[in-house]
């Protein structure tokens, strides 16, 4: 069956995975509404366009992903995926009708949004290891990297349709219920695990109960140079280059002045780069360690072409490419780590992973929205084409050391 769908698409010959895309891109599209109706709130409603409120939020919903680290991989790694899912993506649900409800009531206040904000992060750091690695047991490893590509288009697909959903939504009906959608989206997700073939699942080796689990991994983690390659390269950009929500905020709103629909825009246009990015990536066979350099470096020098835009057209232009960099870099460094870990350590590499990536973001995302409002905009961006090119070269040195290590070996 696999043989009849072209490469791009051979996962969806799988069951359970067919089930999985159709419910996530519903659960997707929720998400999207609520990061552009949050950030519009946050930036526009409850603050006089603070870039330092902004930051705020994203450091505590990203700062359990470093904080539960300890926890999050080892219990991705010991406990049952697919019900540990149901739990995590049921408790984001609720908060998001919450959120929604405060809004809708015309009574939220920031430190609402801040303390739900925290409590996301907390079943979001949970729920990323699970949820990367249970890819898995839906298609196997033969197929995983072609899964992680379609995940990502499907995830980015909807970056085209929520953000502008969101948008008409904030100027007609109003921000909270662009919340209240993003919560019963969930329960597509929740529907579709409910319905998976349990027979069909491909589980794969489980940790065995005992001491030393995180540790354990720092220990792996400490033999795998490459690994740690990966990760240095993923602290840059994920701490420094992914605080999207600040970049198009102070570039779109501050500087250039967007409405609603215009700023709901702009993140559907970097969606039009990471899709094309996500599609590129399905079809391809193998991904390799140049992938992450290339990728690293075209991320740099398109933030800095944003950083340089004179009009909103110009920096709406210079998201599509730096969305296709980012979209190649973050699925390059997931397909390589879960391929070249052992399958029992699998969870916690990733959760290092996701800590890496998001955990970073208390750290980068005040310091960029302190830089946006006391020296502007365009040098805020600035830091995002500073993060690309210090995780590019980083990436070059480890090659060079590895093919004068090992000649002939492909990087």
């Amino acid at each position: 069956m696999t043989r009849e769908l072209p490469r791009s698409l051979r996962s969806l010959a799988h069951v359970n995975y067919r089930i999985w895309a159709a419910g996530a891109l519903v659960s997707n599209i929720g998400t999207w509404i609520q990061r552009t109706a949050q950030d519009w709130l946050v930036f526009s409603h409850l603050t006089d366009h603070s870039g330092s409120a902004m930051g705020i939020v994203m450091a505590l919903q990203f700062a359990p992903q470093l904080l539960l680290l300890p926890w999050s991989g080892l219990a991705a790694d010991r406990l049952d995926q697919r019900r540990l899912l149901m739990a995590t993506q049921a408790a984001m649900g609720v908060l998001g009708l919450v959120l929604g409800a405060l809004t809708v009531a015309g009574v939220v206040r920031l430190w609402h949004v801040y303390i739900l904000s925290l409590l996301f992060g907390i079943a979001s750091a949970i729920d990323a290891p699970v949820r990367q690695t249970f890819v898995s047991e839906l298609v196997g490893d033969e197929d995983l990297p072609n899964a992680v590509a379609l995940n990502s288009t499907s995830f980015n697909l909807a970056r085209m349709v929520g953000p502008a959903v969101a948008g008409a939504m904030i100027a007609t009906i109003g921000t909270g219920w662009g919340f209240l959608a993003d919560g019963l989206s969930f329960l597509a997700v929740l529907v579709s695990l409910m319905m998976m073939r349990k027979r069909e699942l491909k589980p794969s080796k489980r940790a065995a109960p005992g001491k030393g689990g995180f540790i354990e991994g720092l220990r792996y983690l400490r033999g795998r140079p490459d690994l740690m390659a990966i990760l240095v390269m993923l602290f840059f950009i994920g701490t420094f280059g992914l605080n999207f929500p600040i970049f198009v905020s102070v570039m779109g709103i501050s500087l250039f002045h967007a409405d609603a629909a215009s700023y709901g825009l702009l993140s559907s246009i970097i969606a039009i780069g990471t899709v094309g990015g996500a599609f590129w990536n399905a079809g391809r066979a193998t991904i390799r360690f140049r992938d992450l350099k290339l990728s690293a470096g075209v991320f740099g020098i398109g933030c800095m072409a944003a950083a340089l835009a004179p009009n909103y057209w110009w920096f709406a232009a210079a998201l599509v490419p730096i969305g296709v960099a980012a979209l190649t870099f973050t699925n390059a460094t997931n397909s390589l780590m879960q391929l070249s870990t052992d399958a029992a350590m699998r969870g916690r590499i990733m959760a290092l992973r996701v800590g890496i990536a998001l955990g970073g973001t208390p750290i980068g995302a005040p310091i960029t929205g302190w830089v946006a409002d006391h020296l502007g905009p365009r040098p805020a961006m600035a830091i995002g084409a500073a993060a690309g090119i210090a995780a590019a070269i980083v990436g070059a040195v480890y090659a060079a050391r590895f093919n004068k290590q090992k000649p002939g070996a492909g990087t």
